[in-house]
């Protein structure tokens, strides 16, 4: 479908619905931030529930007309479908479970999708969708957002310009505390899920932060992950899936790594941070300080590298908005997995020839990955800690 705007003129807004992030929500509301920041979308519809009354409630408290509320997402996708102000792209925002099948809903009925990480409970379930993407041409984001903040897309410059040399160690972490007490027992909507098997799938931390950090060691490097050994521990009595996993990495070319992911560790709220470390060089970064970026030469003091300084590169400079000294991180990050997003819909829109992989946004193929590395440690930890291949 070609657009009606003159050349040079902002093309008519991407139309967008959402399944979850209704009321109670934290994720929903975070997408409907981002969705605005550089205005390239109007959310249009939602199946915000699975509750009728709540559905319809969250969706009117949203300005969304009443005739594109709806309480089932399958009902959703055909109505939508069917419309010619219809909906071009869907927001997946439910807990795990509902991820595939929503996501399948919408690639049959011929529309995008923008879906939550994990994207999926299993890699079955992930190379279902796959195969489905690849019939119909689809495309399919992954907001993995942490990669999308300027200085990461620093870090992965400096790494593929060779100024950290050969990659030898690349150590990730990612510490919360808020689940270091049994937070599910007093039904908190975010706690409940996250610890039940049946909503989260297999892995409890190391599927909500653990598969950031993965993501993040992955990008920034740009080297893959061949195997791994894990320690799976559960510390809160009770609690059904872990809040704590440790795992080495072994990297194709040689590299090696740790990855540490724990929401038991008192002191930290979203601790987040990468270190890599070559034959020339290493390099920091910390989410909660996203706007530096620590670069070390071989031999030579520590650098700051500063989201819209000087020494900023270009990959930096190109998901920037303010000048240096005004803020940017989470939201804008987030932002900027829409923004590209935004762009490869309005070529498919237009008919126009874009090269997507010059885009950053993560995939459906950043997915599986995620959904395998899962898969990998939990059946490390079952196997009381020994090295298992992590399937490409």
């Amino acid at each position: 479908m070609g657009s009606s705007s003159e050349p040079g003129a902002k093309p008519p807004r991407i139309r967008l619905g959402m399944v979850g992030g209704g009321e109670g929500a934290f994720i929903g509301a975070v997408h409907r931030m981002a969705a605005r920041l550089d205005d390239h979308y109007t959310l249009v519809a939602g199946a915000l529930s699975a509750t009728p009354e709540k559905a319809l409630r969250s969706g009117l408290a949203l300005g969304l007309a009443p005739d594109r509320l709806y309480s089932d997402f399958r009902a959703m996708a055909q109505a939508e479908a069917a419309r010619p102000d219809g909906i071009e792209a869907v927001a997946i925002v439910t807990p795990n479970h509902l991820h595939a099948p929503a996501a399948q809903a919408f690639l049959e009925a011929g529309i995008h999708v923008i879906c939550d990480k994990p994207v999926t409970t299993t890699s079955a379930e992930a190379l279902a969708l796959q195969a489905t993407v690849e019939r119909s041409g689809l495309l399919f984001a992954v907001t993995h957002n942490y990669s999308a903040n300027a200085m990461v897309r620093q870090a992965r410059e400096l790494v593929r310009s060779g100024a950290l040399g050969e990659i030898r160690v690349v150590q990730v972490e990612y510490p919360q505390d808020w689940l270091a007490e049994p937070l599910e027992a007093t039904a908190q909507k975010q706690a409940d899920w996250r610890t039940d098997p049946a909503r989260s799938g297999a892995g409890g931390c190391v599927g909500d932060i653990g598969t950031h950090a993965f993501q993040l060691a992955e990008f920034v490097t740009g080297l893959q992950v061949h195997s791994l050994l894990a320690e799976v521990s559960t510390f809160v009595p009770g609690r059904r899936l872990d809040d704590d996993v440790q795992v080495l990495l072994r990297f194709a070319g040689g590299a090696r790594g740790t990855l540490w992911a724990s929401q038991v560790a008192p002191g930290h709220r979203n601790g987040l941070a990468l270190r890599v470390y070559g034959s020339r060089g290493g390099l920091a970064w910390r989410q909660e300080q996203p706007e530096d970026l620590l670069y070390t030469p071989l031999g030579e003091p520590t650098r700051v590298i500063g989201r819209g300084a000087a020494g900023a590169g270009a990959a930096a400079q190109q998901v920037t908005r303010t000048p240096g000294g005004h803020p940017e991180g989470y939201l804008e990050a987030f932002a900027t997995v829409y923004s590209e997003v935004a762009q490869a819909l309005y070529a498919r829109r237009e008919g126009r020839r874009l090269d997507e992989a010059a885009l950053n946004f993560p995939t459906l193929a950043d997915g599986l990955r995620g959904v395998r590395f899962i898969e990998t440690v939990v059946a490390s930890g079952r196997a009381g800690g020994q090295w298992v291949a992590l399937p490409r």
